[in-house]
């Protein structure tokens, strides 16, 4: 009897832990990019079409500040239409207004679908205080 218990526990066990990893899970991912490079803009866009394969009900902010701005502006990015149907697919892309200060860059530039925040390192860490994943885009 004893063993036929021990068996029991352990296939529930087995079972309950299969039922685990089949559940879906519940992303929430803020992702920062500093880098100026279109290729590592391109190569974001592909980690970011991957992503939402993967996971199509995950939240996901794109913070850009420093050189990562450039991303975000209508006269400077390579990968606007992206950024657009991306939004459109609920990624939110984030602008720091302390970048935007800093560089003097016309607010009129930045790329219509992005929102904004005050200081984007902050944000990021506010994010992870509640409980985001954290991911720097870029090599």
């Amino acid at each position: 009897m004893k063993k036929l218990f021990v068996l029991f526990s352990l296939l529930l066990g087995f079972l309950s832990s299969v039922h685990a990893q089949n559940e879906a899970r519940h992303h929430l991912i803020v992702m920062q990019l500093v880098s100026g490079d279109t290729i590592v803009h391109m190569g974001l866009m592909r980690q970011l079409r991957n992503m939402k394969e993967a996971a199509p009900d995950m939240e996901l902010e794109v913070v850009c500040h420093g050189p990562g701005m450039d991303m975000l502006m209508s006269d400077r990015s390579i990968v606007a239409d992206k950024v657009k149907e991306f939004s459109e697919k609920g990624i939110v892309f984030l602008a720091c207004e302390n970048t935007i200060k800093e560089r003097k860059l016309d607010r009129a530039r930045v790329l219509p679908p992005a929102g904004y925040v005050q200081a984007g390192i902050i944000h990021i860490v506010e994010r992870q205080e509640d409980g985001w994943s954290y991911i720097k885009a870029g090599f």
